[in-house]
């Protein structure tokens, strides 16, 4: 989100703004400090000119997959994303 908020030439704010969260808590989702909540999401799909999330058959698996890691503890947190970057590509 932040490369093509930047593309825009949109701050932080403005982007913030029109999707109607605090600018703090839109700079941690930029920055992957927060999992935005599933309406937080819906609002920012829905602000205009923001990129929403693909379609098609890959769509809901990547939603399902998304929301996962926020309830994990920071243990389970720790150990999932040792899995995933075992994968390979």
């Amino acid at each position: 989100m932040r490369h093509h908020r930047k593309a825009k030439g949109w701050t932080l704010e403005q982007l913030a703004d029109q999707v109607g969260v605090c600018r703090e808590t839109f700079g941690n989702i930029e920055r992957g400090k927060a999992a935005p909540l599933f309406e937080t999401d819906e609002k920012i799909a829905a602000a205009p000119g923001v990129p929403t999330p693909g379609s098609g058959e890959r769509a809901r698996p990547l939603v399902d997959i998304h929301g996962t890691p926020s309830r994990m503890n920071d243990d389970r947190l720790a150990r999932a994303g040792k899995m995933l970057t075992a994968f390979p590509g």
